[in-house]
């Protein structure tokens, strides 16, 4: 869009938002969790058609620029989409397989119910480090550790709140995480300084996390070792449980470790929990294909749904798949975000709606807190936290020049804004994947993801104090 043109106020560029919020309300008031499956990405599409009509309407910026906009935002989501059909696959591969039975089976046997919160946070966490990707980390052993808490009695918003909690901790501290990376290269912060200073206010917020998890442990009433007993018992019935079947995470995390691409690594731990599910689950295999062959059975569990049934309610819900198409809801979703986010900007109102923050920086506290709400607002808006990283760093990164804050200090508050709290939204992209992956509401586990809430709220306690924040003396603080 040409910087010549009129753009609309904060008022007019409010007026889409409005739209949304109201309908996405409607619409799971009315659809209840049934709202993924076509109503929501109406409302998107809907408030899509009414941020342009006024845009092209009152403001006379063509059309071309929303058609560019759109297409560079989809375009900038296309390798998620290709992790979220692999992850669906191997969702169903790892299950099926038997890979995730016995995690759970052997699970149930390490993990003491007291601890099992804490534990789940800590193992989250370290794999998510491995892997640099929160939604590898949940897709594997975050199922595994769903199933083991359901088993030993916990809500699965707390248990779903311990996983996320852990898995975004080590997204956020990760070198090997796409955000992590992102938001350093924006502000033109190296890498390890950027995750250095994160270490700051990212710490605190998990010894917190750690120590509210480890009180519930101790206090809830969890289930007792019988009915552990006879759900690892149904679990070994309906599976062939083996050690051996450790060789698929055991493998994944060689993968991981040398360093190949997610996608690579994703696809190849696919096609090796196939291959083991033939080998150790050709009877799940032929009852899925109605004994039309362990191919159709190994195909079907990877592209579609799934339904064992066995004599626990429980192990029969946890075992059910949805294979790649279960992620489709998701991906039609994440399409929608990306043509409302494309609207906003090409019509010039996302940067008329955040430019109200920058009139509130006048201390450091004031400029962190600032782009910690505008951080929000964007995940909020365009529904994807990487159009927030992207735009929070090249919004404010020429405040913070001028002003005399070193760029990790933006680095490190936008992660604090933006990454962590994608998954508190419903319709933001990670809070679709992760309730899609785990098959618990965005709004059921979000008041557990303490290290989630907690984190933005660090960001400015820390800025308060001025702990390691240097400012430079400038000509112009401006």
């Amino acid at each position: 869009m040409s910087p010549t043109k009129k753009i609309p106020s904060p008022i007019v560029s409010l007026f889409p938002i409005i739209i949304l919020i109201g309908m996405l309300f409607a619409t799971i008031r009315t659809f209840g969790s049934d709202a993924l499956n076509g109503g929501s990405q109406v409302s998107l599409l809907t408030t899509t058609a009414v941020c342009i009509f006024i845009g092209i309407t009152f403001y006379r910026i063509p059309w071309k620029d929303y058609e560019i906009a759109i297409t560079n935002n989809i375009a900038g989501v296309s390798s998620a989409i290709i992790i979220l059909l692999i992850i669906g696959a191997l969702s169903g591969a790892w299950m099926i397989s038997g890979v995730v039975p016995t995690l759970i089976y052997y699970g149930m046997k390490i993990i003491h119910p007291d601890f099992f919160l804490t534990s789940t946070c800590i193992i989250c966490a370290l794999v998510s480090i491995m892997t640099g990707s929160s939604w590898t980390t949940i897709a594997t052993i975050g199922i595994a550790l769903l199933g083991i808490g359901k088993a030993q009695g916990f809500e699965e918003g707390w248990i779903a709140g311990a996983i996320i909690s852990g898995a975004y901790f080590g997204d956020k501290v990760s070198p090997l995480s796409d955000t992590t990376v992102l938001a350093s290269s924006v502000t033109d912060t190296p890498l390890f300084r950027h995750i250095r200073y994160m270490m700051i206010t990212t710490i605190p917020s998990l010894v917190i996390t750690l120590i509210i998890f480890t009180v519930m442990g101790f206090t809830y009433e969890t289930s007792g070792t019988e009915q552990i007993a006879e759900f690892a018992a149904s679990l070994n019935s309906r599976f062939h449980i083996t050690p051996w079947l450790l060789i698929v995470p055991v493998a994944t995390g060689i993968l991981i470790a040398r360093k190949m691409p997610s996608i690579i690594t994703l696809f190849l731990s696919t096609l090796l929990a196939a291959a083991f599910a033939i080998i150790f689950q050709p009877d799940l295999l032929y009852e899925i294909s109605g004994s039309n062959g362990l191919f159709k059975g190994t195909i079907m569990s990877l592209y579609g749904s799934t339904s064992l049934q066995s004599d626990s309610a429980m192990l029969t819900e946890l075992i059910a798949t949805r294979g790649m198409a279960g992620m489709m809801n998701t991906i039609w979703l994440i399409l929608c975000a990306m043509c409302f986010g494309g609207a906003m900007t090409a019509s010039g109102m996302l940067g008329s709606i955040t430019s109200v923050f920058v009139r509130f920086m006048k201390s450091t506290v004031s400029v962190v807190a600032s782009t910690v709400g505008s951080g929000l607002f964007l995940n909020l808006a365009t529904a994807d936290q990487y159009i927030s990283i992207i735009l929070t760093g090249n919004m404010f990164s020429n405040i913070y020049e001028k002003k005399g804050y070193e760029s990790r200090l933006l680095s490190r508050t936008t992660e604090d804004a933006v990454t962590v709290t994608s998954v508190l939204i419903p319709w933001n992209t990670c809070g679709m994947t992760q309730a899609t992956i785990l098959s618990v509401s965005t709004l059921t586990y979000l008041p557990y993801c303490f290290f989630n809430l907690i984190s933005p709220l660090m960001s400015i306690l820390i800025a308060a104090t001025g702990y390691k924040i240097i400012k430079k003396t400038v000509n112009n603080p401006g």
